[in-house]
Order: structure tokens, then C-alpha cells, then sequence
């Protein structure tokens, strides 16, 4: 499994033109297979196939990785992070970058913790609190999210974790017309990018949106 798993993630990684290390590609298969192991007990997703989960968590939080590179952020945080989608593979992608991995769920913190330890991540901090208790300092460069159910619910829950000239970096399925247009006045549409994510048919998005 471990060589089909490699193959599939080397062949991911090729479609989206990224490069890691050895290491970081043993890191993210060490990642994914305790993910499907603590899925088990933990319902960190509703996906049970490991090979789905490679195409529709890996590969899907690595999508994004040239974007975030491009603004460089020191510190970036995962908001509603989950079992770490996409805050654990851009932390291992991008180990120069701070991260915090921010959720309200003790069972998923519990796996982050567990995961951050095994992994070996010194770059990445676990936070057990709802985002509206979260008062960081200093601010992030990226709030970046794949969770939230609209731009507004992410604006007005996340507004005070973003520094000065911050970006949010929302991940979403199909671009989200309806949604932009009732935000329009508080935020700035700085870009879009259209995701090609391999081994999903369906639409993807990452939306970069600033503060007015």
C-alpha cells in the first residue's frame, strides 16, 4: 500500500508542479496514514477510503501551496482546521512559515497534537478554542480556511486575526458569485485562481480577499 500510496502522491505532485523532499513526501504519507487511522475512532472525515483522501484532502490542501508561497506569510493560521486540511501538508511544504492550526474540537486538537509531535513540527501550534475567543499577537499575514460555509461567516469571525495588510485565502468548490457580492463593501477581491486539483472532478477555488 505504502509503494501505490507513494506512486499516487509522486504522480499528484507532478500534476500540480510542485517538488518536495523525500522527507516531506514521507511526512505527508506518515500524515495521511494516521489520519486514516485516527479516522476510525476520531470522525475526522467523512471520507474512509485512504486513496480518496490522498486526491481529496493531500492533494487538494496542496493546490494552494504555490499561492501561499507567493505572499511568503511568516505566520499563517488554519482556521477551523479539522484534522489539519490544509494546515498540517502546507506546514510540512513550507516549514519556514509559522502555523497555527486553529479548533473548537478537543478530539481533533487531541490528533493534531498527536500528529504535530510524530511529525516532528516545530513550525506548528495547535489551538483548542472557538475563533472568536482567539486573540493572537502578533496578527497573521494568511487566515486561510476551507471550512467556513460563506466569505461572510470567515470575514466576520476571523476580521481581528488578520494583520494590517493580510490576506484571507478562502478554498472554495465553485466560484462563489452570490457570496463575494454580499461582502463587497467591507473587502477588496485582490485575485482568484481556478485549482486544477488532480484526481477531483469538481470545481475548485481559492479566493484571496483584503480587508477595505
Amino acid at each position: 500500500m505504502t509503494d501505490a500510496l507513494n506512486a499516487r502522491l509522486d504522480a499528484g505532485l507532478s500534476a500540480l508542479a510542485l517538488t518536495l523532499s523525500g522527507a516531506q513526501k514521507k511526512q505527508l504519507l506518515t500524515y495521511l496514514a494516521e489520519f486514516h487511522k485516527w479516522n476510525r475512532a476520531y470522525n475526522l472525515s467523512a471520507i474512509r477510503d485512504i486513496d480518496a483522501m490522498l486526491d481529496r484532502h493531500l492533494l487538494d490542501s496542496l493546490s494552494v501551496l504555490k499561492h501561499v508561497q507567493n505572499r511568503a506569510p511568516e505566520r499563517l493560521i488554519d482556521v477551523g482546521t479539522g484534522g489539519g486540511l490544509p494546515g498540517i501538508p502546507l506546514a510540512i511544504a513550507v516549514p519556514e512559515c509559522q502555523i497555527v492550526l486553529l479548533d473548537s474540537a478537543g478530539k481533533k486538537t487531541r490528533f493534531l497534537f498527536h500528529v504535530k509531535t510524530q511529525l516532528g513540527l516545530d513550525n506548528v501550534t495547535v489551538e483548542n478554542r472557538r475563533v472568536e475567543q482567539y486573540q493572537p499577537d502578533p496578527p497573521f499575514d494568511v487566515v486561510i480556511s476551507r471550512a467556513f460555509a460563506s466569505l461572510a461567516d470567515m470575514i466576520n469571525g476571523c476580521e481581528h486575526l488578520l494583520a494590517l495588510e493580510g490576506l484571507f485565502m478562502a478554498m472554495k468548490g465553485v466560484y462563489p458569485q452570490e457570496e463575494l457580492a454580499e461582502v463587497e463593501g467591507r473587502v477588496q477581491l485582490v485575485d482568484s485562481h481556478r485549482l486544477q486539483v488532480p484526481g477531483n472532478d469538481g470545481e475548485r477555488h481559492l479566493l484571496e480577499l483584503r480587508l477595505r
